[in-house]
């Protein structure tokens, strides 16, 4: 294509479409008219030169001319309360819901993978050895030991804040590192479950495996179950760069990748609620019982609230992504 030519055509078009652009508001209802046809017809312009003969000054002018363009004619868009509660209500479940099939195997293999370890370290003595000192092993596993003393050792408020911001970066990055091909994942998923096997190996072997559990569940079922949909939707991510389905890879990995900036918002809020309950319930003088009460209340609660709200939200068309007006423009292909 000879690039000189093309723009000589289409150069009235562009100033056109500029000076309409200038008018802003006060255009009549033909003017507008003429506008979105241009625009449309620019697109297509932008999509054929950088296809064909990609020129950088003048891609940019006419990508910032589209943008523009765009701008003006879907219209800006403010934030709101509305949605944020639609977010609440519905994108974020809807996207825990249609990504069940990568978190819940993940959760049920990464819990596996803890008992098992658990079982290995109590069953082997060389394994706890290789651990710790004996004395080290009997100051944490003692009655009043590192284990159990653990949850009570900061202020409830600040123990609570703590936990947070170390869980809701450990569900970040499970996020952000899924784009590579999800191997990332795959090592802080195996870093949480050994430490996890090791509590559940060392105190099982002092016989005091109820004890850590009456510590561990109340906090640690919505806690782990967030982590697991973080792990779930990371892995998702990456195996969208080997398969994207029958989108494009890029337009796939968009998508994806938007879905889990939202679900990283989404389990900060439910990794605050295991923060509070770790910081205020598990080491609080209620009964183990009540305290296990309240951490299966509260998953359950968290899953009611995926398969009913999400659920219904899923089949109505919700896939987590952003509005349509807040995504990025495809430009249409040259033929």
């Amino acid at each position: 294509m000879d690039l000189d030519v093309y723009v000589t055509a289409h150069r009235a078009e562009w100033e056109r479409l500029d000076h309409l652009l200038r008018r802003g508001r006060r255009l009549t209802g033909a003017e507008a008219d003429e506008l979105v046809s241009l625009y449309q017809r620019t697109a297509t312009h932008l999509s054929i030169v950088q296809s064909t003969a990609p020129d950088p000054q003048l891609t940019a002018r006419l990508t910032q001319l589209v943008a523009r363009a765009r701008a003006t004619v879907t219209g800006t868009r403010r934030s709101s309360w509305r949605d944020a509660a639609r977010f609440l209500t519905a994108g974020f479940p809807a996207a825990v819901y249609r990504s069940r099939h990568w978190w819940i195997p993940t959760a049920v293999l990464s819990t596996l993978l803890a008992v098992l370890i658990g079982w290995w370290i109590g069953t082997h003595p060389e394994v706890q050895a290789s651990i710790g000192a004996p004395t080290e092993l009997r100051e944490m596993t003692r009655p009043g030991g590192q284990y159990e003393t653990y949850y009570s050792s900061h202020p409830a408020a600040s123990f609570a804040a703590q936990v947070w911001t170390n869980n809701a970066q450990a569900a970040a990055m499970c996020l952000v590192l899924g784009a590579f091909l999800g191997i990332p994942v795959l090592g802080i998923l195996f870093l949480n479950m050994l430490n996890l096997g090791v509590g559940i190996g060392l105190m099982s072997s002092a016989g005091r495996l109820d004890v850590f559990l009456g510590l561990i569940l109340p906090h640690g079922l919505l806690e782990l179950t967030a982590v697991f949909v973080a792990a779930g939707t990371g892995l998702r991510l990456g195996w969208t760069l080997i398969d994207p389905g029958p989108t494009t890879r890029r337009a796939a990995l968009a998508e994806q990748g938007r879905a889990a900036v939202g679900m990283a918002i989404g389990l900060a809020l439910v990794l605050f609620v295991s923060g509070l309950i770790e910081g205020f319930v598990t080491p609080s003088g209620l009964p183990t019982w009540a305290r296990i009460t309240i951490g299966i209340a509260a998953e359950l609660a968290f899953l009611a609230y995926v398969y009913i709200l999400g659920g219904r939200a899923s089949r109505a068309g919700t896939t987590g992504d952003v509005e349509e007006p807040d995504r990025s423009a495809a430009l249409p292909t040259a033929a």
